[in-house]
């Protein structure tokens, strides 16, 4: 009972900071590490200022350039808490299947800079990755890819290209199927 009591003054007060619908799924109900998350990212980017508070609960160095265009699913809120992680989607949209695992300092790219005036960017291109991938530590992940469900991305890799039929691990500079 003072359990409940609890999470639902911590729900009412992270609402006035953070969509509804961010603050249910396995980290809210099932236990409180998504409190926690909520906390951190309340205290950091929201009272202290020291990144862009975000409608979701991020960790510090996580960066979203345009968080509208971000899509995912409220149980995958941990991707969001990986350090170093960048989603730069203010030209397209980056679609999260459920259940995806992201590592540190991955960054997901939809829009690259002219090649003729680096002060623009070419028009966005989405990017989409499957249910139940893994994207391993320092991936780049480049405009217009698509990634198949169960998708591995070995670290440190650079997908240049889609990688459809999913069930595989793809890894190099840049990405080739591997297995």
């Amino acid at each position: 009972m003072k359990i409940d009591l609890m999470r639902s003054l911590c729900k009412l007060i992270f609402s006035l900071f953070f969509e509804d619908k961010y603050l249910t799924g396995r980290w809210f109900d099932q236990g409180r590490r998504g409190y926690l998350w909520a906390a951190r990212s309340l205290f950091q980017k929201n009272i202290l200022r020291l990144g862009s508070p975000m409608p979701w609960p991020t960790g510090l160095t996580c960066y979203i350039s345009n968080p509208r265009n971000l899509i995912f699913h409220p149980d995958d809120l941990n991707n969001f808490q990986s350090p170093g992680t960048y989603f730069q989607n203010f030209k397209g949209n980056i679609f999260l299947g459920k259940g995806t695992y992201i590592g540190p300092n991955v960054g997901i790219i939809t829009a690259n800079h002219k090649f003729g005036n680096l002060d623009e960017h070419d028009d966005g291109a989405d990017v989409v990755i499957g249910e139940k991938c893994w994207i391993g530590m320092n991936v780049v992940i480049l405009p217009g890819v698509v990634l198949g469900d169960n998708t591995i991305v070995a670290a440190g890799s650079v997908v240049t290209k889609s990688f459809t039929d999913g069930y595989s691990v793809i890894g190099g500079v840049p990405a080739k199927k591997l297995k």
